[in-house]
């Protein structure tokens, strides 16, 4: 173990009804799990996916970011019907005509570009091409408008996203992504879910700046606030 770092113990977990005990609002699974492609840039591993699957219980997935094909993957194994695109393949998440024809959708799952802390392609209409943050902040509003357009009366958007300095400045993505949902109409469903980041490419690296590094991203979820019935 290195000088100065420790290991933390997570607090102990109320017992509850939930379907997955084990599912709190810290995730902290080493392994990725064997879901999607692990050679795609960005990719992000299975088990939380799962884990929010088991817990909500839908009946149709739409992931309209797929990259690497992880949740496509994990709705398989677990017998959920599942409708993937991804802008790689031709169907961008901003457009209203991606969404034809899907409706009664029980759950969205986005694993966005964290803006341009990771540049995929010289497309465009890629979130990671944003020119600016208000640019990033306003077309990924509009992917949650059009999401929440095809959402079942009690279906959840959940949002994995992580904060990063750009140019020198922090750029706290999960907390500004909540304003622009509320905008929407959309509320937080339950906790956000901090998932920590085994296996970053920077945490291999040493670096001359001084900073806090960051070991997380944050899973959001949201419901319509019309929606909800208890």
């Amino acid at each position: 173990m290195k000088p100065g770092i420790h290991t933390v113990e997570l607090p102990v977990a109320p017992v509850t009804g939930s379907p997955v005990p084990g599912l709190t609002s810290i995730h902290a699974v080493r392994s990725r799990g064997p879901y999607g492609n692990r050679q795609y840039r960005g990719n992000c591993g299975g088990y939380l996916i799962r884990d929010l699957l088991r817990y909500f219980q839908p009946r149709h997935v739409l992931d309209c970011m797929s990259g690497s094909g992880t949740c496509g993957d994990v709705c398989r194994e677990l017998g959920i019907d599942v409708t993937e695109f991804d802008l790689h393949q031709g169907t961008d998440a901003g457009l209203a005509a991606s969404y034809d024809g899907l409706h009664d959708i029980d759950f969205v799952w986005m694993h966005p570009p964290y803006w341009r802390m990771i540049r995929y392609n010289d497309d465009p209409r890629c979130l990671s091409n944003a020119a600016t943050l208000e640019e990033f902040l306003s077309r990924l509003q509009q992917v949650l408008r059009l999401a929440s357009g095809v959402l079942s009366g009690n279906g959840k958007i959940a949002v994995l996203i992580g904060g990063y300095s750009d140019q020198g400045r922090y750029q706290p993505l999960p907390q500004l992504l909540v304003e622009r949902a509320l905008r929407e109409q959309l509320w937080p469903a339950c906790t956000e879910i901090i998932r920590f980041q085994f296996g970053n490419t920077s945490s291999s690296r040493a670096y001359r700046s001084r900073f806090i590094p960051g070991l997380h991203d944050t899973c959001l979820i949201f419901e319509k606030m019309y929606g909800h019935q208890e």
